[in-house]
């Protein structure tokens, strides 16, 4: 066969593609463990910059330390409120607990549910996993909520912490959104999520009270709105009342300050 031929020319590129191919799909499989850790480590990472539990200095072994000493993870029905168990999870669809991506969740019918109060997004999971904060004794210290929204031109995503009241904020922040920077972009900014810990996120009826409002915020409930970034301000309010709100986690909320004033 020619080299210079069609044929010949084909079956070069064929080959190719083979080639490329293997290479790549190689090359994804023998990274995947490690992707997987480093997602592992980023969501730990947040958790605790959430809390407050987050040291500049931290080494990876020291967020996983400080992440298993602090943390219990819970899986929450949303729809309920009640904490699930690995079996549950399992008999509602949910092959591995452990790999459990919410993502994913939100694309599968058996494990997503339709809201109506979270602005631009119509589904959410119908599962999703919380981060108790505990003392040595076992004692509740503060929690960690995920949660998401649509600002001005991505979906945000990061986590609220609550004090061990379940009623005031600890510390809020966000790990994935493409808002602009320099405005939107700006829930980044340390300066503007300093103001977060000691609000009054919620009454004692579980009524949500916290606000991030438009210019300057006054009063222990409201948050100043980010400068230039009106969109991406209403937004972030929207997406943290909704989550702590009845189609998020107040059910849950109440569920577990029952459960805090009968162990005490």
């Amino acid at each position: 066969m020619r080299r210079d031929s069609v044929a010949g020319t084909i079956l070069v590129a064929a080959v190719l593609c083979v080639v490329c191919s293997v290479i790549v799909s190689s090359t994804a499989v023998g990274l995947k463990s490690f992707q997987q850790a480093n997602s592992k480590l980023d969501k730990q990472r947040n958790v605790l910059a959430a809390a407050g539990l987050l040291k500049p200095e931290d080494t990876p072994a020291d967020v996983e330390a400080t992440f298993q000493k602090n943390f219990e993870k819970h899986f929450v029905n949303l729809e309920t409120g009640e904490v699930v168990s690995d079996e549950q999870l399992k008999e509602a669809g949910v092959a591995e607990p452990s790999t459990y991506d919410p993502a994913e969740a939100r694309d599968n019918p058996n494990l997503n549910r339709t809201v109506e109060g979270l602005p631009g997004i119509v589904k959410t999971e119908k599962y999703v996993d919380v981060y108790l904060v505990k003392s040595d004794d076992g004692k509740l210290e503060g929690l960690v909520l995920p949660i998401y929204g649509k600002g001005l031109w991505s979906t945000m995503y990061g986590y609220l912490a609550l004090d061990a009241d379940l009623k005031t904020a600890k510390g809020i922040t966000f790990y994935s959104h493409g808002e602009t920077p320099g405005l939107g972009g700006e829930v980044d900014n340390p300066n503007w999520k300093s103001q977060w810990p000691g609000k009054k996120v919620r009454d004692d009826e579980g009524n949500v009270l916290i606000e991030v409002v438009k210019g300057q915020g006054s009063g222990d409930s409201e948050v100043d709105g980010l400068s230039g970034a009106t969109i991406t301000t209403k937004g972030v309010d929207n997406f943290v009342r909704f989550w702590l709100g009845e189609e998020g986690f107040g059910p849950y909320l109440k569920n577990l300050e029952s459960k805090e004033k009968s162990d005490g």
